[in-house]
């Protein structure tokens, strides 16, 4: 897979992932982050952090649906890690890859 083109199209991922999940977003930005990978609020605002745009796109998807469904469950437990599964399969291949990418970042 290749890298995210730009922010435009790693927000429209976003919304895309979004609309599958059933989630409102109010505020949607990419940003630099200098210890994590994203955050989100109550008040449905995300965030991501803009050296995810030089990571292939699979690395994305599960950084976004990992955020997206805290909306829903606010911890990593077995419905979060069911859920995670459910809409990506082997999301724990993509998750190890973020950690080798990563610099020690975390959600």
């Amino acid at each position: 897979m290749t890298a995210w083109r730009d922010r435009q199209e790693f927000k429209a991922r976003v919304l895309v992932w979004a609309e599958k999940l059933n989630v409102k977003v109010c505020g949607l930005y990419v940003r630099p982050m200098s210890t994590k990978w994203a955050s989100c609020s109550t008040a449905g605002t995300l965030s991501f952090n803009d050296d995810l745009l030089d990571f292939d796109r699979e690395v994305g998807d599960y950084v976004i649906v990992h955020e997206l469904l805290h909306f829903s469950v606010p911890n990593h437990g077995k419905l979060w890690k069911s859920l995670m599964r459910a809409h990506l399969g082997d999301y724990e291949a993509a998750a190890r890859r973020l950690q080798e990418l990563g610099g020690g970042k975390k959600f």
